[in-house]
């Protein structure tokens, strides 16, 4: 008996190596901590002390510009946004050059990718100059050399500009296309960009959030819950068409 149209495999699909795009902070890597204390030293430079962990959480996934942007108008600061951008990305740079952590399964599954050919880049809401920075602190760079940065668009997540940009670079249709993003911004940016997703969120507490519902492979423990292994099995499987 032939199959039925829904359960009908894509023609090819299984010989293609599926593009990967990786956001960065918080999924490749743990820079997040780097990212607080480069805000908080901001922060406090102006005047304002006490800036919280909590305060900084709801700003995981979102360009660094668009956050200077909103915390500016929250406290009030008389600063050009980009004398904070630039204040900011120096002290972060200077963090993150002498540690920045790499989650351990992301590497080998960086590294099981690369094994097998599949195409792969970054597409961050960092500065261009903080994506190299931590690429190269932590080796990856030499895995992972087509890079897209919010600064290159017009727009960050969760609009899906990155991302296309990203798919662009590698030469793939974004539908073709595979993101893993730990935050809900950069899991609705996918989305919009019409591309698959892997979520691993790096708030557990955040894994019911709506966005988090379209990814095609959710770990809803974070990154104590992901391996390479299942991430890379279900990327295996074929496509099936709608």
């Amino acid at each position: 008996m032939s199959a039925s149209p829904a359960s009908r495999v894509a023609p090819d699909s299984a010989a293609r190596r599926t593009p990967v795009i990786f956001d960065l902070d918080g999924t490749l890597v743990d820079s997040e901590p780097n990212y607080y204390e480069a805000g908080r030293r901001l922060l406090a430079g102006y005047g304002l002390a006490d800036f919280s962990w909590e305060q900084h959480a709801r700003f995981i996934g979102i360009g660094t510009r668009e956050t200077l942007e909103t915390l500016s108008r929250e406290f009030g600061i008389d600063a050009p946004v980009e004398e904070l951008l630039a204040g900011t990305n120096r002290t972060y740079l200077e963090l993150a050059r002498a540690h920045t952590e790499v989650f351990p399964e992301m590497r080998a599954f960086v590294e099981r990718l690369a094994a097998a050919g599949h195409p792969m880049a970054v597409a961050s809401g960092s500065s261009r100059a903080a994506i190299e920075a931590v690429l190269a602190g932590t080796g990856l760079d030499a895995l992972l050399t087509t890079l897209v940065s919010a600064e290159e668009v017009a727009h960050g997540k969760p609009e899906p500009d990155v991302f296309l940009e990203a798919a662009r670079r590698l030469g793939v249709d974004p539908a073709e296309c595979v993101v893993l993003e730990d935050a809900a911004p950069g899991a609705l940016a996918a989305h919009r960009a019409g591309m698959r997703c892997i979520a691993v969120p790096y708030v557990p507490a955040t894994a019911d959030d709506p966005a988090f519902a379209r990814a095609g492979l959710l770990f809803k423990g974070g990154q104590g819950e992901f391996t390479a292994r299942a991430a890379y099995d279900w990327l295996e499987q074929p496509v099936r068409s709608a």
